[in-house]
């Protein structure tokens, strides 16, 4: 009997210590509070009503400056549930890097727009795997997720996979953004123009292992 005992808690502690980081969504946004993110340019065009981020103003992009990971996401899950308005557009940065104005130039961007001019819609992996369907309506709350491991980003809308993209081993980067390529860094949401108002709430990660 005792043995049987000792095997079972052994069986625990085994499947309690394989457990890592990696199984623990972190949120990065509280619900009240711009704490943790950093805007550049216009700080006014970021504030928070009713438990989310609201993304309306002149251009500037919310960088996040708070503790998980300390910053340097490499392979991870990254999931925010999203609203666009008529004729809006913004973006979710990954790898990338705080910069004081302009878009940022380092990491990559993931589109957030239903119906703005720009034809590039949600989910596509902007200026290096585009997309041209809406994949959710405006007006609406969606869950837009992030997958990267490895060479490998997977992007979500509802569950539904809209880019699945390998980085080549000899990429040729786009002449406009000459640091869009697999690395690692923090992430931004996209104020893009004056007209365009995008808001993002549950905004959680969790790193996944090298």
């Amino acid at each position: 009997m005792k043995r049987i005992l000792f095997l079972i808690a052994l069986s625990v502690v085994m499947k309690l210590g394989s457990k890592t980081y990696a199984d623990d969504w972190v949120s990065m946004f509280d619900g009240k509070s711009l704490n943790g993110w950093k805007a550049s340019e216009s700080q006014a065009t970021f504030s928070v009503k009713d438990g989310a981020i609201v993304v309306f103003g002149p251009r500037s992009h919310l960088f996040y400056v708070g503790p998980a990971a300390n910053l340097n996401f490499k392979n991870f899950e990254f999931k925010a549930d999203v609203m666009t308005t008529p004729g809006s557009n913004s973006g979710i940065y990954f790898h990338t890097a705080y910069q004081d104005t302009g878009f940022p130039d380092k990491g990559f961007e993931v589109q957030v727009n239903n119906s703005h001019t720009d034809w590039k819609r949600t989910g596509g992996l902007y200026d290096i795997q585009d997309v041209r369907e809406a994949p959710a309506p405006d007006n609406q709350w969606f869950t837009e997720r992030i997958v990267v491991q490895g060479k490998r980003i997977r992007t979500y809308v509802n569950d539904k996979l809209i880019v699945d993209y390998t980085e080549p081993e000899n990429v040729k980067l786009p002449e406009n953004h000459p640091e869009r390529k697999l690395s690692s860094g923090t992430f931004a949401f996209q104020g893009h123009d004056p007209k365009s108002k995008v808001l993002y709430k549950n905004v959680k990660v969790k790193r996944l292992p090298d």
